[in-house]
């Protein structure tokens, strides 16, 4: 695939609502009247199973990438990530509104993502507008950006000799597989697994620990890692809850911060929300979410006895701030 030029990538809706396939057709034909940009449809990005052409398709594209999909940037970008096709997070501006009280949260410390190459990849949530053309002007935006850092890395003359097609007489020779759009809108079937975001996870395998039937495994630099993604029990997301930095990913959740909304502590404190508006505690609802599983599988219910994290059983109580007497306030009117 060209690095000359942006490669555009939309993936398409689980199912068909029309409103949807409107939107995704309106953008297809605009983009590709577009000079400057390779565009393809794929079908819905987390249910590629390795052998579908999409997932070859997409594997097979080296240069910088623009996906627009159905679900959050961050769920997007690291569902790439587990399947190998790997970039650096390019930021859009297409973002859905945000609270300015919110504030910014400081950037996560994870492990990070290994083997990275030298592109960006910028991943757009299609729920972010209702009209094809704010997704044509911020891809055309992200094209001239390319463009820019291209240029500005390479010798003066190279540029041009890239738009024109001229290649090196040093350059490997180049074998772009060649796939329809009817192999590439080949319908998969819909699958279920969890997503780590390595810029979060700090490899503290409290997941491998909880999860017990064998989704997780170790990579051979002991990094935590989705081994087995189709024992994962379709629909269960407990794992996600217990991990302490929101690291695990269910793109197709109905809860945001699980399916890979912007998370972030507020200022030093991470709270559980659900508590505070009467959901129960995080912990309770993945023990019996877990049991639920067992139960289906013939295997006896474990509760909170197996792979609870024990992370705060040795932490010397902290000072606490306006925050935490607000929640003791609150739990003590029993709210």
């Amino acid at each position: 695939m060209s690095r000359a030029k942006l490669t555009v990538v939309i993936s398409q809706a689980q199912g068909k609502n029309p409103a949807k396939r409107a939107l995704e057709e309106s953008l297809a034909a605009a983009l590709i009247m577009e000079s400057g940009l390779d565009v393809s449809i794929v079908p819905y990005l987390y249910d590629l199973h390795p052998d579908h052409t999409g997932r070859m398709f997409l594997e097979s594209i080296s240069g910088d990438m623009a996906v627009l999909s159905w679900m959050y940037p961050r769920a997007a970008f690291w569902l790439l990530d587990r399947d190998k096709i790997k970039g650096h997070f390019g930021e859009t501006r297409l973002k859905p509104p945000v609270d300015e009280d919110d504030g910014e949260a400081p950037p996560p410390k994870g492990i990070g993502a290994l083997d990275v190459p030298d592109r960006q990849i910028y991943c757009i949530d299609l729920r972010d507008a209702n009209n094809h053309a704010s997704f044509v002007e911020e891809v055309l935006r992200i094209a001239a950006e390319c463009r820019e850092r291209r240029a500005a890395r390479q010798p003066a003359a190279l540029p041009a000799m890239i738009e024109l097609g001229i290649r090196k007489a040093s350059d490997p020779p180049v074998e772009t597989p060649v796939f329809s759009p009817e192999q590439l809108l080949q319908t998969p079937d819909r699958r279920w697994y969890p997503v780590i975001d390595y810029s979060r996870c700090t490899n503290c395998m409290e997941c491998i620990d909880f999860c017990l039937f064998g989704v997780y495994g170790v990579d051979t630099l002991d990094r935590i890692m989705v081994d087995n993604q189709d024992s994962c029990k379709k629909g269960c997301p407990a794992c996600s809850r217990v991990c302490p930095e929101h690291a695990i990913i269910f793109p197709d959740f109905k809860t945001p911060a699980i399916a890979g909304a912007a998370v972030g502590p507020i200022g030093n404190l991470k709270i559980d929300l659900t508590k505070l508006f009467g959901g129960g505690d995080a912990l309770a609802i993945a023990a019996l979410e877990r049991d639920r599983e067992l139960v289906a599988d013939g295997r006896g219910a474990v509760g909170l006895t197996v792979g609870i994290p024990k992370r705060q059983a040795d932490k010397a109580p902290a000072v606490k701030d306006d925050l935490d007497s607000l929640m003791d306030s609150l739990d003590a009117l029993e709210l």
